[in-house]
Parts: C-alpha cells; sequence; structure tokens
C-alpha cells in the first residue's frame, strides 16, 4: 500500500518517565499539549477534557462555555493503553455518525524503569469516507500528531539546571 492508500497514520515519541506517569500525564494533561489553535469553535478555547473512562469523551470548552465534543473514549486501561474515536470529517467538523469515524490507539511501553516509548497509531482512517485522505493528511502533518506528541513530550522532559 502506498502513502496515498494508507489508511494509518503512526507516531511515536520515548520519555523520560515511567509507564505509569507517561500514561497519567497523557490522559490527565491532555488539555495542556493539545494545541488551542485547533478549535472548531466559535470562541477561544478555554480548557480541553479527556475524561479518564470508557464512555468518557474527549471536549474542548470554549471561553464561552460552549462545548465540542470531538471523542469517545473506547478503551482505557492504565497504565498500558487508551484508545479514542477521532469523531473529526474530512471537512473538519464533528462526526456524529459514529461508523465514520477512525479511531487512535495510545499504547504506553517500559523501555525502561524510567523511559517510556509511547506509540500512537491513527487507523481506520477510510472510513470517514470520501475525502478521507484529508483526515490522514492532517493528522500526518507536522500540525498533527508530531505537533501533539512533540508538546506531550515537553511535559515530561526534565527541568534544565542553571
Amino acid at each position: 500500500m502506498t502513502q496515498t492508500e494508507s489508511t494509518v497514520v503512526a507516531r511515536h515519541v520515548v520519555v523520560d518517565a515511567p509507564v505509569a506517569t507517561a500514561f497519567e500525564v497523557f490522559t490527565a494533561r491532555f488539555g495542556d499539549f493539545k494545541p488551542r489553535e485547533h478549535n472548531m469553535l466559535q470562541s477561544p478555547i478555554a480548557q480541553t477534557v479527556f475524561e479518564p473512562r470508557v464512555g468518557g469523551h474527549i471536549y474542548d470548552r470554549a471561553e464561552d462555555g460552549s462545548e465540542c465534543r470531538w471523542a469517545r473514549i473506547l478503551a482505557f486501561e492504565p497504565p498500558d493503553r487508551v484508545v479514542f474515536s477521532w469523531d473529526i470529517g474530512p471537512t473538519w467538523q464533528v462526526e456524529t455518525d459514529h461508523d465514520l469515524a477512525s479511531e487512535v490507539e495510545v499504547r504506553f511501553v517500559a523501555e525502561t524503569a524510567d523511559r517510556t516509548r509511547v506509540e500512537l497509531e491513527h487507523r481506520n482512517i477510510d472510513r470517514h469516507g470520501p475525502g478521507w485522505q484529508s483526515v490522514r493528511d492532517g493528522v500526518d502533518d507536522p500540525e498533527g500528531w508530531p505537533l501533539y506528541l512533540d508538546r506531550y513530550a515537553a511535559l515530561l522532559a526534565p527541568a534544565e539546571k542553571s
């Protein structure tokens, strides 16, 4: 399968933290690394919430109080993995038909006791239907999952000593 046909985007980052810490920071502090400029609301984002349970959501709450629920938690298995839907369609609007959503699995794998490999796989992107390639290209772009993972890793980076 060529890049233009691929329905999976896979990225990873290695962080200097134990698995449990890496998982906790990813889920509890998701809003600290999700780019605020990735906004489907009419008002600036005040908070991004990651509800830590199967059946929970990931959603943005705007400064005006409006909300945008753009993901559903499908699996929540601390500290090993989390899976959530990607309910954002090819026009970069919320998709309400769950059959037209892709999914993101994030696995936390110990490399050592204090070092974790975080593996992200965004799969089944073709479920978005016509135009699905724009979803793939968007999340594969440097401003997509690479930006999320870079900002996430920065939260776990050791503080520089002066």
